[in-house]
């Protein structure tokens, strides 16, 4: 599966870019689709990032282009390292448990014909994510939600599933794989730094592919707190930018202080009772449900969206966690900055771009 043909008059190339670690379980399923597309010139670039299980035997099977890292350099670093080998207009980025419909390419195509003003696109997961657990069904509905709302003109980029032009991309430096050599917020910074240029993006909601982690409790907190709230909040405290759209509307800003509010409550209720903090019980429980009630209301939407999907057993448990997923944000927002403006390091740090090195690849056709 390599380039379809060497491109037609107004049909731009796209190098499909799928960078993949231990891809055992999805990349087969991920290049099944690619295979499938009906788009007519594009190649696919898998970047293997040091994988010790049967990923390269896949990608043979597939006879995409394969780059190999001698060591491992993250996402981040390995899209970059498929972009200084790719031979499209377009790069789209495609993780490997991702598993795009046939027409994917085609929009993406579609839309950079469209609107030569445009720098990059994305989308979305769909509303029918690959595993039926709780956790993995509200992560993926909840991003999907988010994304179909949010509006059409991001400041930020996604690279589940997005597009960039290559002559941009090379421009700005690529993704930032020294600061962030972990799968992170390198989407969300080189969105910023993309809107901060003066470039526009566009959240085409079209585009929705289905995801195929499957997430647990504990990698949801793992990633939501360490490699998404924490480098958000850096971020955001470096740059002294706070974006109004997707997961940072006003909405949010606001709910995750009045669950923070409540929490707060809830820890100050046992004193009370206990005759430990003398306050106004009457007053107080009205404040508490006045808080609740404000949560209700704000998040309506999105609660009977949920309800709607997947019923109110599903609705009721997916409102818990969603409170408390305010909570953890809003307390690691707090905690750093707190530690950035007391001026304690953090433990990485904060050096500039850094082509990958040390990198080898094998080409097959």
């Amino acid at each position: 599966m390599t380039t379809q043909s060497p491109g037609r008059e107004g049909t731009p190339n796209i190098s499909v870019i799928v960078p993949v670690r231990n891809g055992r379980l999805h990349l087969a399923r991920c290049l099944d689709a690619l295979a499938s597309s009906e788009y007519p010139t594009f190649e696919v670039i898998v970047v293997d990032d040091c994988s010790t299980d049967m990923t390269p035997q896949i990608a043979e099977r597939y006879g995409v282009r394969y780059l190999q890292t001698s060591r491992t350099i993250g996402p981040s670093g390995a899209r970059n390292l498929g972009s200084q080998h790719a031979r499209g207009d377009i790069l789209a980025f495609i993780d490997s448990d991702v598993v795009v419909p046939r027409e994917v390419l085609g929009l993406f195509a579609e839309d950079f014909l469209r609107d030569l003003g445009v720098s990059a696109v994305f989308g979305s997961y769909d509303d029918k994510p690959a595993w039926p657990t709780f956790i993995a069904q509200y992560k993926n509905l909840m991003h999907h939600y988010v994304h179909q709302i949010s509006s059409e003109s991001p400041v930020t980029f996604w690279a589940g599933c997005g597009a960039i032009r290559k002559s941009v991309f090379d421009e700005i430096g690529g993704f930032d794989g020294t600061q962030y050599p972990f799968p992170s917020i390198e989407d969300v910074a080189l969105g910023l730094q993309l809107v901060q240029s003066g470039r526009r993006i566009f959240l085409d909601k079209r585009i929705q592919v289905k995801h195929l982690k499957r997430w647990t409790f504990r990698s949801l907190l793992r990633a939501d707190i360490f490699y998404r709230a924490v480098p958000w909040s850096r971020l955001i405290l470096k740059t002294h930018h706070l974006p109004r759209d997707l997961n940072l509307t006003y909405t949010s800003r606001v709910s995750s202080l009045a669950v923070g509010l409540l929490s707060i409550g809830c820890l100050i209720l046992p004193l009370a009772f206990g005759g430990l903090l003398r306050i106004p019980l009457r007053p107080f429980f009205t404040a508490m449900a006045l808080l609740v009630i404000l949560l209700v209301v704000l998040n309506l939407n999105t609660y009977r969206f949920l309800i709607q999907k997947r019923g109110w057993s599903f609705g009721t448990r997916a409102v818990a966690f969603h409170w408390f997923y305010y909570l953890y944000s809003g307390a690691t927002f707090f905690l750093c900055a707190v530690v950035h403006f007391v001026g304690l390091p953090f433990a990485s740090s904060d050096n500039g771009h850094k082509p990958p090195s040390g990198t080898s690849f094998r080409k097959r056709e």
